[in-house]
């Protein structure tokens, strides 16, 4: 009874993620054609590498104050009045140290792309830093039909504003960065009118004790963001400086066919925490962790393996003659978005125990070697090295955090099993690189996935039967 109750609550947020998140963010994904169409290759570089750089400021400027305003709300003896106003001061306070550090840059004349894009950089990470915040709130509320709704709502005056920027006003660059930041805008007022977040604040009287509680247990998880952004963005900076903004521009055009997969992986992330929460059980008696994810795992492998098999084919749709090379990126990406998706799962497992030092652990491993091989393979063999490092790095997580988590909950995984899939994808990745376009080939690409898919015959069976039972009932 207690499963089929963490089911439902599970499913009741993805269900309400998703449709804040999947139609918009599919759209976005296929506006790509107009990004590349329009933007050169240097200027789609410079937006991911300011982008990227206020991705790694957040975390580090706000003390991560967002992770402990998901966590603490879910607490039932927490002073949710405390929560939201200690970390609202925390991200004024960080948008105060940019604004001052862009200043000094632009003053020294220190960066040349500050120097140029310094407002950008400086409203990006305002709007950013406040969405992050009230969206962590509002999930940690359990408010996530308000999440659904902004998110929507930030995707569609985005993508507006991007097609009108770009096309009719031609703005180029510049349309893109204010779309961006207008939309992530609307997000934040809607989240914050939608929560009456002003009601929760009080800043006149702020508890000592739990500031200190949240900040000790944000403070390790700021290595750990630090650790996935130098899993996941630091290749860019690497990239840029090896081999030039234009070649930047390229590779990061090739997380977008990755993107598909993170949309899903992103969706039920967020919804697993609030259930790893309210469901945790170190003995896990009624399967609900195990089963979770071993259905989880199939879902994003076999997502993973249809988009390796279309990679070069929907390169060819999506990216202009500039950057259609980006699709050599894809299928190592894509490995590296799974493994990162398996580790947010487990992570979920840290998030129930409040053992946010785990969390850093193995995510600085993670980073670690990532920064090593980036150097040596960038070096060796160019951007694609990159990828293969990201995609290294986020295996090096995923075991450590697979072997500590047995510390928390005992979980019956067919380890096995889930590797031989593994094996597969990387059979599947290399068939594209050595093979053309043929029939043949899509034919080799088709029957792999078709014993991927057999591995995981358990799960198919369960989700068969699952949707017959729904079925019967309606």
């Amino acid at each position: 009874m207690k499963q089929n109750k963490g089911f439902k609550y599970l499913f009741k947020n993805i269900g309400l993620l998703t449709l804040g998140q999947f139609g918009t963010k599919l759209l976005s994904f296929f506006l790509v054609p107009l990004y590349t169409f329009v933007l050169t290759t240097e200027e789609y570089g410079t937006y991911d590498l300011l982008y990227t750089t206020v991705s790694l400021l957040i975390p580090i400027l706000t003390m991560n104050i967002a992770d402990a305003a998901l966590r603490f709300p879910l607490d039932k003896d927490t002073d949710n009045h405390q929560t939201v106003s200690i970390s609202i001061i925390y991200v004024i306070k960080s948008a105060v140290i940019v604004i001052v550090l862009t200043g000094i840059c632009c003053l020294l004349d220190l960066i040349p792309i500050i120097n140029e894009y310094g407002v950008y950089l400086v409203l990006l990470f305002i709007v950013h830093a406040f969405s992050t915040v009230l969206v962590n709130l509002s999930r940690g509320l359990e408010r996530v039909k308000e999440v659904a709704i902004s998110g929507i709502i930030c995707s569609g005056v985005m993508i507006g504003l991007n097609i009108l920027f770009l096309l009719p006003m031609k703005m180029g660059l510049d349309g893109y960065f204010i779309a961006s930041i207008i939309g992530s805008l609307v997000q934040c007022v809607y989240l914050f009118i939608a929560n009456h977040i002003n009601k929760f604040c009080s800043f006149r009287i702020i508890s000592k004790t739990t500031e200190k509680d949240m900040v000790e247990y944000s403070k390790p998880l700021i290595i750990n963001n630090i650790s996935w952004w130098i899993s996941s963005a630091s290749d860019r900076y690497i990239v840029t400086w090896l081999c030039g903004l234009s070649v930047n521009g390229i590779y990061s055009v090739g997380y977008k066919i990755p993107s598909i997969l993170n949309i899903f992986q992103t969706i039920f992330n967020q919804a697993w925490t609030l259930s790893a929460v309210q469901d945790y059980d170190p003995e896990d008696k009624n399967g609900f962790f195990s089963k979770m994810y071993s259905m989880y795992n199939f879902g994003m492998v076999t997502v993973c393996s249809g988009l390796i098999i279309c990679a070069r084919a929907l390169a060819h749709v999506m990216y202009s003659k500039n950057f259609f090379s980006a699709w050599q990126y894809v299928p190592f990406l894509l490995i590296a978005t799974l493994f990162g998706a398996l580790s947010g799962y487990l992570g979920g497992v840290f998030a129930a125990v409040k053992d946010s030092k785990a969390f850093a652990k193995s995510s600085t491993i993670g980073a670690i070697v990532n920064l090593i091989l980036n150097v040596i393979l960038i070096i060796a063999i160019g951007a694609i090295g990159a990828a293969i490092s990201t995609g290294i790095s986020y295996v090096v997580t995923w075991i450590l955090r697979f072997k500590h988590v047995k510390n928390y909950i005992k979980m019956d995984i067919n380890i096995v099993r889930d590797v031989v899939t593994y094996i597969i994808l990387i059979i599947q990745t290399i068939i594209l690189f050595i093979m053309n376009d043929s029939l043949f080939m899509y034919g080799i690409e088709i029957v792999l996935l078709c014993v991927l898919v057999f591995c995981y015959r358990v799960e198919v069976k369960m989700i068969i039967n699952k949707i017959i039972r729904k079925g019967k009932r309606v």
